[in-house]
């Protein structure tokens, strides 16, 4: 399963997935049925504990969707945390500097080496053993190393952020990519746009899988797919199932003469 996803992006194919924020257990079999290939278990923004999270994991890998999670800074000693709950994937947020990817490599792909062995292969001042080599890659076969891309010192290293052995995937984080042009929310700005599809292009010249997570708008999905993305990151479930409740109730209460407040009508922001 974790093997198929990952050799589906270095083929170069599209692969689907959701922002999953209920714990519920009673969930996942909603999850099941909707043809996902992966999905999107953020940490950083969303309070989950560590128990909490493994159940999440198993019962996602157990059913044939891959877990991908976002760590809450990019830490490698959080990577590995992830890793051991059951993770395929593992996102570092904010990533700005090679080194920054060099240690996440590190926590997903030569997992469980660590300490200055590990920085020693790292920096490549040390080859493995082929036998541990082999083992390690076994270990971690199928384990994914992905990174957001939210700022404007990421674009300017985006060159060599991108030729870090070991680095899948990247994902764009849109809003904060967007405070930090200076353009906050303007998804639809011409420079916004534009920034976007050259680091998708970028990354997919380079061998890397890209993507981008929106809350809403499947068209915006289908535009940067178009643009080469490949990591198709749509919406969450709290997302989706306010959508739909507001939708439903603008009809019952229309029905009844009513109409949606200010209130019931707001944004919900994930």
């Amino acid at each position: 399963m974790s093997e198929n996803l990952l050799q589906k992006l270095k083929s170069g194919k599209n692969i689907y997935g959701t922002c999953i924020v209920s714990t519920s257990p009673i969930w996942s079999k909603v999850v099941g049925g909707s043809g996902l290939d992966y999905v999107f278990l953020d940490t950083e923004h969303i309070p989950m504990d560590r128990t909490e999270l493994t159940f999440l994991c198993q019962t996602y890998n157990a059913m044939g969707i891959s877990p991908i999670v976002r760590i809450p800074s990019p830490d490698p000693f959080e990577a590995v945390k992830v890793k051991d709950a059951g993770a395929i994937g593992v996102i570092a947020p904010y990533i700005e500097s090679v080194e920054q990817i060099r240690q996440m490599v590190g926590a997903t792909k030569f997992r469980p080496l660590k300490g200055e062995r590990l920085q020693n292969v790292l920096h490549e001042k040390e080859e493995l053993e082929p036998e541990l080599q082999a083992y390690l890659d076994n270990f971690n076969k199928g384990s994914m190393c992905i990174v957001n891309i939210e700022s404007l010192a990421a674009i300017e290293n985006l060159d060599e952020l991108l030729s870090v052995p070991g680095l899948d995937a990247v994902v764009i984080g849109p809003h904060d990519l967007s405070i930090n042009m200076g353009l906050p929310e303007q998804y639809e700005h011409p420079e916004y746009e534009k920034v976007v599809k050259e680091i998708i292009q970028k990354s997919r010249a380079k061998g890397v899988a890209a993507g981008i997570h929106f809350p809403s708008d499947p068209n915006r999905q289908i535009k940067y797919m178009k643009a080469g993305a490949n990591i198709i990151m749509h919406s969450s479930d709290m997302f989706l199932f306010s959508q739909k409740l507001k939708e439903d109730l603008s009809k019952i209460k229309a029905a009844a003469g009513e109409t949606l407040s200010k209130s019931d009508d707001s944004d919900l922001a994930i």
